[in-house]
């Protein structure tokens, strides 16, 4: 198991300590350092920021948001990212939620999972450099009737092949990343649930793809898992209690929250639909405190350095091949010791 760094989304006040990070992650031997996008900075400028100023650990978009570009734009900011960086990018790609699809890119958020599908076969045909046509429900390319034809991209990538991931929560979603995509994105991974919520699905898919006799070998499976070294785990944990009711309760509407219904499927049916109900009242404290401890604790890594190589232990048990960890702090010296336990960590876990 190789370990992460998950920087967020840029401009929170914390530039450059998000630069200190990823360059003390660079220093420390983590494989890849991610940045996300929703409606604030995009992630293609941090990440071309970041890879300028390390020197060996990948940069990665988690995610580029699927309504944001189109297929072509995609694989041409993929290829350059890649040339830049001399072959140390990692494509992440999703859809995003219906309010920012809607809201902020004026892209209709319908048939997730056969837009997903259609935007990695241009994604993937455009990188490969070959002449781009394309007939889909969504795309077709050249338009046909026009002077368009098809054109082949002009970048050399480094490698043949890009990675490229799709962030993945619902069954189906699971299933076709797995079989269409080189790697997971995961959020809210608890490996006491991984089996029935998760590695069942990604089987599935991979089966489907005809690498049944793989199973996941060569698949990449990473959730983004927060971190906080003390001696309290459930002290520590009770940062965690606004993350994670912003996304429970609030990311999405009330009949289409992908990660409510994750917590449901986690079996914290009555929970998750407390905390939806307070947060979309408006009362965000109420729904941070009906958060339940446990699902804290089995999200994130928590306690001293002994209990998180235990933890992650199990994450490594579950799957995971790459564990990207997002430590807390208000400070940057808190960050980057996060940074520092986190290595050593894993080093007691011996999973590495």
């Amino acid at each position: 198991m190789r370990l992460g760094i998950n920087l967020g989304y840029w401009g929170a006040g914390m530039d450059a300590d998000n630069l200190a990070v990823a360059k003390e992650a660079d220093r420390l031997g983590y494989d890849v350092c991610w940045a996300a996008e929703a409606y604030g900075s995009d992630a293609a400028t941090v990440l071309s920021w970041v890879a300028a100023q390390t020197e060996r650990i990948d940069v990665g978009s988690a995610i580029f948001q699927i309504p944001a570009r189109t297929p072509a734009m995609t694989a041409m900011t993929a290829a350059t990212l890649d040339s830049l960086s001399g072959g140390r990018f990692r494509l992440g790609l999703g859809v995003s939620g219906p309010q920012v699809s809607e809201g902020w890119y004026g892209q209709k958020f319908d048939k997730p999972l056969a837009r997903t599908r259609e935007y990695v076969e241009i994604v993937r045909k455009a990188m490969s450099r070959e002449r781009l046509t394309h007939e889909g429900e969504h795309w077709t390319l050249p338009l046909p009737g026009g002077p368009g034809k098809p054109i082949k991209l002009i970048v050399h990538p480094v490698r043949e092949q890009i990675p490229l991931y799709i962030a993945a929560i619902g069954p189906k979603n699971l299933e076709q990343t797995a079989e269409i995509a080189d790697g997971v994105l995961l959020i809210f991974y608890a490996p006491e649930h991984a089996e029935e919520t998760t590695l069942t699905h990604l089987r599935a898919g991979r089966a489907k793809a005809g690498k049944d006799s793989e199973g996941l070998q060569g698949f990449d499976v990473v959730p983004t898992v927060p971190l906080a070294v003390g001696d309290d785990p459930r002290a520590l944990g009770d940062q965690f209690r606004p993350y994670t009711a912003l996304y429970v309760g609030g990311m999405g509407s009330k009949k289409q929250n992908f990660y409510n219904q994750l917590a449901q499927r986690m079996g914290y049916e009555k929970e998750a639909a407390e905390i939806q109900e307070k947060y979309l009242a408006g009362d965000k404290e109420g729904a941070a405190a009906a958060v339940p401890h446990q699902l804290i604790d089995s999200t994130t890594l928590l306690g001293p350095v002994e209990r998180i190589a235990e933890r992650m232990q199990a994450y490594a048990a579950a799957g995971v091949t790459t564990l990207s960890l997002a430590p807390a702090g208000f400070s940057l010296e808190e960050r980057l010791a996060g940074l520092r336990a986190g290595v050593e960590a894993l080093e007691r876990a011996g999973v590495a």
